[in-house]
């Protein structure tokens, strides 16, 4: 199997290679300025049985999240799931979530994907822009606005203008960790790296933020469509 890779190298202090995958399955590898090409192969050779493992675990997790729009087919909204019913009506809007289900119109099954992208976006607009009225308040933290974006594994950002972004994947996650990459980021209008000074802050906001952030980090996989 060959592995390609993207390869960065650094000019500053970097004194050894590391290597990431990323959550679509693509590697990056960041080494010293001169290291020299035999030294780079050399690295990802003795690491193949690893990378192949991570790549296979990766194609499999995209594979178990791929969605069929097929009746009992289960979404996730706020951290819970629920199973669609596709309905031979013309009554009623394109989709809708209503006691416990997804209700798709069966007319509109063609364009189901998109459907559910519109929906997932107007709910991530309305809530986090209600959260963030919340807390701006409360920690008087004033953003310019909210984005709703396409991102796939940037869950927010916060610009140098401190205009907020967030995916709106995001509102697949339950609230405590909406919660948590909004504060993450409205925090950033006070301190724009994470130097340890942020962290403390964030801390004292959401003192269990790591509890939030490893939610993310395990089951972020699991916010697609």
């Amino acid at each position: 199997m060959e592995l390609h890779y993207h390869l960065i190298r650094s000019r500053k202090r970097r004194r050894t290679l590391s290597l990431l995958i990323k959550e679509d399955g693509k590697i990056v590898l960041h080494v010293p300025y001169r290291t020299p090409e035999r030294e780079i192969e050399r690295f990802i050779e003795e690491r193949r049985s690893w990378i192949c493992r991570k790549l296979s675990e990766k194609e499999r997790w995209i594979k178990e999240t791929e969605k069929r729009f097929v009746p009992e087919q289960k979404f996730l909204f706020l951290g819970d799931w629920y199973p669609l019913t596709v309905e031979e009506t013309d009554q009623g809007p394109p989709l809708k979530l209503w006691s416990g289900r997804f209700f798709l119109m069966g007319r509109h099954i063609g364009d189901a994907r998109g459907i559910f992208i519109r929906w997932y976006q107007k709910e991530a607009k309305e809530r986090i822009s209600d959260r963030s009225i919340f807390f701006r308040d409360r920690l008087s933290l004033h953003p310019k606005g909210i984005k709703i974006t396409n991102a796939k594994h940037r869950w927010g950002s916060c610009t140098r203008s401190d205009l907020l972004c967030f995916s709106w994947r995001i509102i697949m996650a339950p609230l405590p960790v909406i919660d948590y990459v909004l504060v993450h980021e409205l925090v950033h209008i006070k301190e724009k790296n994470h130097s340890k000074r942020f962290w403390g802050y964030l801390e004292s906001i959401l003192p269990d933020y790591r509890k939030r952030r490893r939610w993310l980090k395990e089951n972020g996989h699991l916010l697609q469509i």
